[in-house]
Formats: C-alpha cells, structure tokens, sequence
C-alpha cells in the first residue's frame, strides 16, 4: 500500500514539473525596456571612437594570442588619444607624487618626499573635509584647486579669473554635455541648434543627438589648414533657422580630429559672427598646451575677446580643459575643468542648483587637475626632474607631428595637413569608385569599409573620417600620434603597402 502511494505521489511530481516546464516554455519574458520602448535618442546616439572597428582590433588582439593566420603579430592602436596606453610615456613623477600625498598623506613622512610637493598636498587636504580626498568636494569642486585654476587662466591671458567662475568636472567631456544642457530648449518642433565643426570630435554630435538639439553642421577648410570660413559659418546658420532655434557655436582649437591650431584673426572673426547672431560661445580648449608647428601660436578665446573689447567682452562663453589630453595624458583620473564668464546672476544660481544634484566630481580627478595647471616652479625641489620629464615628452610630439604628415604625404592617394596641435592627423585618402560602390552595397561608408580592411591586413586600428563627418565626396582617417617613432615609422609603411594594394585591387 505505501509502494502504491509512493508511485502516486511520484507520479504527480512529475506531472507538476512537466507542466511547470510546458508553462515556462510558452511563458514569454516581460521586457520593460527593448528596442521599441527604449528612448529613442538614445538608438541615434554614436561614438566611433569606441566604434565596432575597435572592437574588432580587440578580438583581434585575442586571437594573436593563440595560433593564428594574421599577416602581423600585433594590433597597432592609433584610434584613441590616450597617451599612457600608447606604451611611449610614462607618467609624470610630479604629478602622482601629489595625487600619492594626497590619497595616503603617510609616504610624506618619507625623506625622498620632495618638499614643495608637501606643502601643495597640504594646503590642498586642508580644504577637504576631515583633511581626506575621500570626502565629498564643494560642488564646483575644492577651493583652492578652483583658485589655482583661476590663477593660471589669469596668468595666460592677462585678465582677472575668478575661482566662482570655474567649475571642476569628470573630465572636459562631463563639463561641455552640462553647458550644452542649459542651451537646450526641449521644443521638438524647432529646438535649440548647437553649430559644430566638421569633422569634429564625436562628443559633440552624440550629444545633442541625446538631447535631441539640433546638429548645425560648419565644414572646416581643409585647403587652409582646417581654418573656420566665415561664409561658411553663414551659410550653415542660415540654412538650419528653419529648422531649429540656434543658441551656440563650438569651436575645437587646437583641432580634434584635424590638428590644426588657429591663427588670432580668424579667431576675432568668430567672435564677431558670435556677437552678431547672439550665439553662446564654447571654446574646446583641450589642447592648448599641445602647439608643435614654428610659427603657430596658441589664443585661447577668452584672451581674445577681452582683447576685443566691448561690446565683445561681455559675451557669454565658456571655455574647457582637462586632465585627459595635453601633454600629461592622465585619461583615466577623469579630471577637468570649465570656465563661465559673463552669465546671467540668476543663470549661474540654477547651473549651480544642476550640479549640485550630482554632488561634485571625483576628488582625485580634481587632485590631478590641481596638479597639471599648478605644476613645480623654478628653484623648487620637484621643478628640475618635471622639466626634464616634461621636456622630453613635449619634444617626442613635436618629433612625430611633424613626421606622421611627411609620411603620409609620401604615399600616392593620400593628402594631409600638417599637424600642427593637439594629437592626430587627419589624411584624406583616395578611394576608387568600385570599392566605394562596393562599401555602399554592403551598407558601409566607404572609409569604414577601408579602415576595416586596414586592419585586417596590416594591424593598424584608426577611425574612419565618416565617425566624425567629413565634407560630402571625401574620405578620411584619424590616428593618433601617440605610438612610439618606430611603430609610427612602422605603422605608415604598413599603411603605404596596404593603401597600393587597394588601389590596385579596386581599380
């Protein structure tokens, strides 16, 4: 009798996760988010920077590892301006000595602590909470970082800066999307029109796409070293008022992804196209420290524009820096900074109502930050080694700045301005038709379809020209010029191969 109830109730189990599992099966998953109900800004966002062909320089790179079919034996990444991941500079020993200090004030009990870093380290922990870099900032970050900002604006262009107006922030990127915030209208029948140059840095067109503004798109002259054409300027603005209610210009000087630096009257130009159409001026600033060709000079807007007088110097403008990019290179600590001059009182109590929702930026970006545009002064224990340090990696750019241009100049097919600031070239390259049919059939941009190509045959991972637009009817590539002198000399005659190959192939 026991057996028969045991088979019975075994019986029943079975039948009960039969079901169980019938019912699972015709169940379907309740999404909350998918492809239909996600937002929809968010699908029109893109960043080629990160794009799939460095996704696929990544798998590649994996399968380098193991046996493998490649032609080469490493990838070569000119995709990304991150200069310690180039492998070619070390950082600087002034600055991780004061994020050191600052993060575990113990090792300057070390004799071999230098002096002068000491003091800045605890000047700055005297204005942390609890004297820790681990408690919360102010919002628009710690006082004396901001004072020190605002001296070395002061000291650059030669008119007051005031630590109010400046704003420490997770790297340039977090500052330029929270200003280009305040523009925004939220009218989708006409909204707010952001002008940005092209090509530009993607940053710049991902963002408005999330904010749904308006992309008023400026080509940059490449005949004349990417310099901003006036009537160019005009005939974008004029074209896109139907479409939008234009609020701001950018302007990306030394140029990214173009490197070009720009001269001082074309940048009174624009301030004065500014004026006339009451546009809010944003000045990437990113690499003013980063000018490699004799003769060019680098203005930041701000001097500029006082320079000018009135009425020019009472626009409103912002101007951005950060930790990322320059010379250091220190991407990773995600520090930045923006200035504000000339807003509206009431404008700046909501700007600081807005960030003070986040709190404040990460504390050790800001360290770094302080660090960069306060660095070791003459006479000083730390100044000898930074100079040298520093010294030697601003040579190292200007070296292959000047050479990454020669060597593409020197392959047939292929244009390139000189670079004259920041950290890229961006050489235009002949593409055949039939290759460029051919792209299009496979529902490619033509310089995509050729930097995929590009690496898969040689290694060498660049950004298409299209991932950061380009006039229509050309095609280009960014790379860095990050890679030490011999991979780069390496890298352009695996590009020179490569680029006659597909010449031939195509035609």
């Amino acid at each position: 009798m026991l057996a028969v109830k045991y088979r019975l109730s075994l019986n029943s189990a079975r039948q009960v996760l039969a079901a169980g599992i019938n019912y699972r099966k015709e169940q379907k998953r309740y999404a909350t988010l998918n492809m239909q109900t996600i937002n929809p800004l968010v699908k029109e966002v893109e960043y080629a920077v990160r794009g799939p062909i460095v996704i696929r320089a990544g798998e590649i790179e994996r399968q380098l590892k193991d046996k493998h079919d490649y032609p080469f034996d490493r990838v070569i990444r000119a995709n990304i301006g991150d200069c310690h991941a180039s492998g070619n500079q070390a950082p600087i020993t002034y600055i991780r000595q004061f994020v050191a200090g600052c993060t575990y004030p113990e090792i300057m009990n070390s004799p071999d602590f230098p002096r002068d870093v000491k003091q800045r380290v605890e000047r700055l922990l005297s204005a942390c909470g609890g004297k820790s870099l681990g408690s919360y900032t102010e919002s628009q970050g710690i006082i004396t970082i901001r004072e020190d900002v605002a001296a070395y604006i002061q000291q650059r262009d030669g008119y007051p800066a005031d630590a109010n107006n400046i704003y420490l922030c997770n790297g340039a990127s977090d500052g330029i999307k929270t200003v280009i915030k305040l523009l925004m209208n939220n009218d989708p029948a006409k909204p707010s029109g952001i002008m940005i140059p092209v090509p530009q840095y993607p940053l710049y067109s991902a963002t408005l796409s999330e904010y749904g503004a308006h992309q008023i798109e400026y080509y940059l002259d490449e005949d004349n070293n990417w310099a901003l054409n006036i009537d160019e300027l005009e005939r974008s603005l004029n074209e896109a008022k139907s479409k939008c209610v234009p609020r701001g210009i950018v302007v990306i000087n030394p140029g990214n992804p173009t490197g070009q630096v720009l001269a001082r009257d074309n940048i009174e130009n624009v301030i004065r196209f500014a004026h006339k159409h009451q546009l809010f001026v944003m000045a990437d600033e990113v690499y003013q420290e980063n000018v490699y060709l004799p003769g060019s000079k680098f203005f930041s807007f701000k001097k500029v524009l006082m320079d000018l007088g009135a009425p020019y110097n009472q626009m409103e403008m912002a101007s951005f820096h950060s930790a990322s990019k320059g010379w250091h290179g220190e991407c990773g600590s995600r520090g930045g900074y923006y200035e504000l001059i000339n807003l509206d009182k009431d404008v700046r109590m909501q700007v600081n109502k807005l960030i003070s929702a986040c709190l404040c930026s990460t504390s050790w970006g800001q360290a770094v930050m302080g660090a960069i545009i306060s660095p070791p002064r003459e006479g000083e224990e730390s100044y000898e080694l930074y100079k040298k340090e520093r010294t030697m990696v601003v040579n190292r750019l200007k070296e292959k700045a000047d050479l990454v241009s020669q060597l593409f100049n020197s392959v047939e097919g292929v244009r390139c301005n000189a670079v004259m600031g920041a950290m890229y070239a961006f050489p235009r390259i002949e593409i055949p038709k039939k290759a460029i049919e051919y792209a299009k059939s496979k529902k490619m941009a033509p310089d995509a379809f050729y930097c995929f190509q590009l690496l898969e045959k040689t290694g060498i991972c660049v950004v298409p020209g299209s991932g950061f637009k380009q006039r229509p009817g050309t095609h280009h590539l960014r790379t860095t010029i990050l890679p030490p002198v011999d991979q780069m000399k390496d890298m352009v005659e695996r590009f020179r191969t490569f680029h006659m190959s597909f010449l031939r192939e195509w035609k």
